[in-house]
Formats: C-alpha cells, sequence, structure tokens
C-alpha cells in the first residue's frame, strides 16, 4: 500500500503547494480511510487498493488545490493537519 500512498502523496503536493509531505501525506491517509470505511457502510464488496487509489485520485484531482483550506472550516480535523 505504500506504493499506492506514495503516488497520492506526490500527486497532491503538485496540485497543492500549500502543504508539506507530512500533512499530504496525513491527507492521502484520511481520504484512503473515508473511502473504505464508506464503501464498507454502504455494505459493497471490497475491490481493492488499485479501486481506492483510483478514488483518492479523483478526490485529489477534483479538490487537491483547495484541501489546505478544510482546516478552516473543519477544527475537528485540526490536530492532524496542523503541525
Amino acid at each position: 500500500m505504500n506504493e499506492y500512498h506514495e503516488r497520492l502523496i506526490k500527486l497532491l503536493m503538485v496540485k497543492n503547494g500549500q502543504l508539506s509531505y507530512e500533512q499530504a501525506r496525513t491527507w492521502v491517509e484520511l481520504l484512503w480511510d473515508d473511502f473504505e470505511t464508506s464503501y464498507a457502510r454502504a455494505g459493497r464488496e471490497y475491490k481493492g487498493s488499485e479501486m481506492a487509489e483510483r478514488i483518492v485520485t479523483q478526490w485529489i484531482e477534483n479538490y487537491g488545490d483547495k484541501l489546505h483550506e478544510f482546516v478552516a472550516t473543519n477544527p475537528k480535523y485540526k490536530k492532524f493537519l496542523i503541525q
């Protein structure tokens, strides 16, 4: 799974120059976890890391440049994302 995360971290850092490596890693882990949790709650069969990577890639492509703004509106995640 590390190779998936590393690709996603690099993509996120390209999309959002505001994030440090550690912040990008945290975002990737949170997004990956969110996808897996949501998929499981919906009762769907897990389709593997490739599917998770594809979805997280879409999220990064669509929202990656704005993720650094998320902390201001969602203090619940502040402890994960502020160094």
